[in-house]
Order: structure tokens, then C-alpha cells, then sequence
């Protein structure tokens, strides 16, 4: 690619966002950010207060930001490595830099059409709409102060070639380090039923958020099966789940599954968090304490797969993302790569996408999403 192709290839966008969950920098900040995660459910700080003990065990400090700074250096040395000049920066859903000061820095520094990197691959509510309601309510807040920002986000990427190879080659490596006959056990976040069926856009595609997770384990499982020269068993399971017990959620929970697999005589189990991009707390207190605690109690040989966070072909591949999406956005028709039987998702979700189960809210980059009116004045 010349450098001359290379520096329109993100056209017509002019800066790059970064959009994460967040996470809480010290011991302070563990309840206001807990609060903020769980804002309008009526959760009491006392319930609260037992979720904050697992930060407590790392410090009172989340992995997940500095997570983001490795990602935001390797995005940077990947978009110069390209000559892309655009400005790279990193907003949060839950704790600072919220992604509200983040687009009004765009503004400030005047930027106007933004394209938004979710650091979630996956579609579900949780993982990919509440984004983007976040994302309309920022841009509202901007429209009152009279500044106009546009956003549009890249697709869910979880079958991205990208994605799914460091995944299988995690896996791959998890496994050859335990017994012959051992499992793999593919790991992602829980959500409520109901959360999963809504998932989507509905038909056969839904409920995406579990046909995804199920459809990506099927390909690294093949992968890793060819790579050992036969079939590995597999089973896709679930972690962190918050909710009452009264609420059904995806089940089986990871620690049910690897004392069944016990049970059954199993040599050892590859533990894969094939639904998390990098090493944030549910991957190291759900996974790498509770669930290897469990399988030390067990017996049960456990190994728990690398997650994909700044692996070079996933840092390729957000980069191919951008540049696919901002193709579609000059009207072209760019290759857009996946692997697995779903195909790509579309970067613009329809209406209804993945429905709020909760309330009605605003979510930009879909159908039926209509940008705030600027009133006359700052643009």
C-alpha cells in the first residue's frame, strides 16, 4: 500500500476513539465506579461493597486501564506503521477519561466525525448497545453545549481473522501443556437470559450474543483439533454472573463445569476466555483465582489460555476494522473478513438491535439513531 493511500484510508474520519468499560485506579475510587456500573438498578452499597473485595485482592486497582494504555500505544505504533496521522484517543463508559470529556476534546481540538474502537467483540446489550446509548448520550450533552461531533463505530468484530487466530493459538498452547484427553472449556461473561434473547437483530441471527460465542468456539476448537491431529472436546461456559438467583441466567458456570469434568474422569481442562479481549478482573479473579481454585481442589490439571490484548494479529486487525469501516463510509464495498458460519455483522445495527430490556434509550450508530440538532453557534 503507498503512503499516499495509506494517509486517505480513514477518510473521512478524523480522530480515533478507543471506547472501554473502565475501571477504578486506587482503593477510592472502587465504590464511586462500582456505583456507576450500577447506576439506576437500585443495588445497595452494601451488595456493592462484596463485589469491591475482589478489587480488593489487586490493590484496589483494575487491570483493565493499563490494559487500554498497552492497547492505545500498540494501536498508535500500528496506525504510524501505516502513515495514518489521525489522532488516537480513549474514552470509557464507566470511570475517567468518561467518553464524554474525551469527545469534547475531539470537539475542542477540532475534530468532527469520529470513529469509535470498542474494546467489547461480542453483541449483546451489555456488550455492544449500552455503548453506543453511552455514545448518544454524549453526543447529546455536546449538542447543548453547541458542539457538533459525529460518531460512527467499527462492527462487532468477535469472528474478525484476528480475533479468532491468537484465540486458537492460546488455546493450542493451554492445551499442550496438560494431560493427553484434556478439554477445552471456553469462557465468557454471563448475562440474563432474557439479555441473551434480545441479543441481535432478531431471526435466525439471534440470539447473537450466545450463537457467537458458540460459533468462534467451534472454529477454535477445529483449529486446535487440526493442529493436534484430532478432535478436542469442548464446551462453551459462563462466568461472573451478578444477578439473583430468582433471574435465570447462561449457565453452567465455569466452576460447575470443571467439577463435572471431574466427575467424569477428565485429564484436565484448557480454560479459553475466548469472550474477553485482554486481562481485566473477571478474566484474573474469576478465572485465575476462583475457577483455578476450584480445579486445585479438584485435582483437575488447569490451564488457563492467554487472552488475545495486544497480540500483533489483533492490533492488524482493529487497524483493518477502521479501515474497513471508514470504506463503507465513502460508499465503497471493502472486504470484510470472518470466519465461522454467521458472517460479518453489520457495522450500522439495525433498529431494535440488541434491545434495552430496561428502558428506551438513544443509541447512536444504528438505524434509528438521529444525531441531536445543533443549536446556532460553536459547530
Amino acid at each position: 500500500m503507498s503512503d499516499a493511500l495509506a494517509n486517505d484510508s480513514l477518510a473521512p474520519y478524523d480522530a480515533v476513539l478507543l471506547l472501554s468499560f473502565g475501571g477504578p485506579e486506587g482503593p477510592d475510587d472502587v465504590l464511586p465506579f462500582l456505583r456507576n456500573v450500577t447506576a439506576g438498578r437500585g443495588i445497595p452499597d452494601e451488595r456493592l461493597a462484596a463485589v469491591a473485595e475482589h478489587y480488593a485482592a489487586f490493590g484496589g486497582r483494575s487491570p483493565i486501564n493499563d490494559q487500554n494504555r498497552e492497547l492505545l500505544a500498540a494501536l498508535r505504533a500500528e496506525l504510524d506503521r501505516r502513515a495514518l496521522a489521525l489522532p488516537l484517543l480513549w474514552g470509557n463508559r464507566n470511570w475517567a477519561p468518561y467518553v464524554t470529556d474525551s469527545l469534547r476534546e475531539a470537539h475542542l481540538a477540532g475534530h468532527r466525525r469520529v470513529l469509535v474502537v470498542t474494546t467489547s467483540a461480542y453483541s449483546s446489550y451489555s456488550s455492544c448497545r449500552q455503548y453506543r446509548e453511552d455514545l448518544a448520550a454524549a453526543l447529546a450533552t455536546l449538542a447543548a453545549e453547541n458542539r457538533d461531533l459525529a460518531v460512527d463505530k467499527v462492527r462487532p468484530y468477535c469472528n474478525h481473522p484476528g480475533f479468532v487466530q491468537p484465540n486458537a493459538e492460546a488455546a493450542l498452547a493451554a492445551l499442550e501443556s496438560l494431560p493427553a484427553g484434556s478439554h477445552l472449556v471456553f469462557v465468557t461473561h454471563s448475562v440474563p437470559d432474557a439479555m441473551d434473547e434480545a441479543s441481535g437483530p432478531g431471526g435466525d441471527l439471534s440470539p447473537a450474543y450466545s450463537q457467537q460465542h458458540r460459533d468462534v468456539a467451534a472454529v477454535v476448537a477445529d483449529a486446535v483439533g487440526h493442529a493436534v491431529g484430532h478432535a478436542v472436546p469442548w464446551e462453551l461456559v459462563y462466568c461472573s454472573r451478578s444477578g439473583p438467583p430468582s433471574q435465570p441466567w447462561l449457565e453452567p458456570d465455569v466452576g460447575d463445569h470443571l467439577r463435572a469434568l471431574q466427575r467424569a474422569g477428565v485429564p484436565g481442562a484448557a480454560v479459553c476466555p475466548i469472550g474477553f479481549v485482554s486481562d481485566h478482573l473477571e478474566v484474573v479473579y474469576d478465572l485465575d483465582t476462583e475457577a483455578y481454585e476450584v480445579a486445585e481442589r479438584l485435582g483437575l490439571p488447569f490451564a488457563r489460555a492467554a487472552t488475545v490484548g495486544v497480540d500483533p494479529a489483533f492490533v492488524t486487525a482493529l487497524v483493518d476494522l477502521m479501515v474497513e469501516r471508514a470504506g463503507q463510509a465513502r460508499d465503497e464495498q471493502p472486504a470484510r473478513p470472518a470466519l465461522g458460519s454467521r458472517g460479518p455483522a453489520p457495522a450500522i445495527c439495525p433498529t431494535g438491535c440488541c434491545a434495552n430490556l430496561r428502558a428506551e434509550r438513544p443509541a447512536a450508530c444504528g438505524q434509528d439513531w438521529t444525531a441531536p440538532r445543533v443549536r446556532d453557534g460553536v459547530r
